[in-house]
């Protein structure tokens, strides 16, 4: 960043910086079904990136509260979730088209009314499309852990990115992390228990156990078989 404190910083100065993304595109190949599902239901089931805030009751018909999933992978999880909880609108980010196509033909087949998706950059969708305190839950799980340390700094959960979160949330609102990392874990603890306006909904401010909404994952489960750890860390917006 050199003498630049921040990407926007930068931005007003005329100088344009490479961006560190916590992700990279790994796009694979689309099946057709796939395909076929993004092209025949992404109007209905997707919500274009543009540069302006979105109107979640013109989307849902609905003014029931607004979750938003980072990363929801191929959707499994994300699909069994929204269909549970018929009472909360859910949105759910990636930047893999094929994870983007399965979602899709998975909502369409289970006929939910109440979960859309997005294909871009979440934090841009955060930035410049979510209003400030709107939503009721932020839901990132098994982000890449970037394990070597010099990719940390690729790791989603930093303080600037804490802070966006806040921002979103309404107070009372939840930022859910789950890893299967330890040392993720770790460092989500100590990035959000410095962060400003949230807290620590865990007992003794460490872990907490896996909520019942969070559907266990087959990736999970075979982690568990193997001896490998979840953690869970659910933190409130205070104000």
């Amino acid at each position: 960043m050199g003498k630049y404190k921040s990407q926007e910083e930068a931005e007003a100065a005329g100088i344009q910086l490479r961006k560190v993304t916590s992700f990279i595109i790994r796009e694979g190949r689309l099946t057709k079904g796939q395909a076929a599902a993004i092209e025949s239901w992404w109007e209905t089931l997707g919500i274009d990136y543009q540069d302006a805030f979105l109107d979640f009751s013109a989307i849902f018909g609905n003014d029931n509260p607004v979750i938003i999933e980072i990363g929801f992978g191929m959707g499994k999880s994300l699909v069994e979730m929204a269909s549970k909880d018929p009472d909360h609108n859910y949105i759910g980010i990636e930047v893999h088209k094929p994870g983007v196509g399965a979602c899709i033909a998975d909502i369409h087949e289970s006929g939910i009314q109440n979960l859309r998706v997005m294909e871009h950059d979440a934090v841009e969708v955060l930035k410049h499309c979510v209003p400030d305190d709107s939503l009721h839950r932020v839901q990132l799980y098994f982000p890449d852990p970037w394990h070597k340390k010099r990719h940390h700094k690729r790791r989603i959960v930093q303080p600037e990115f804490a802070q966006l979160v806040r921002q979103k949330l309404n107070t009372g609102g939840v930022f859910h992390m789950a890893t299967d990392w330890e040392h993720y874990a770790e460092q989500m603890l100590e990035v959000m228990s410095e962060a400003d306006g949230f807290n620590n909904l865990s007992k003794d401010k460490t872990y907490c156990p896996r909520p019942d909404y969070r559907p266990i994952t087959k990736f999970e489960v075979r982690g568990e078989r193997l001896g490998h750890g979840v953690w869970d860390l659910l933190f409130e917006r205070s104000n």
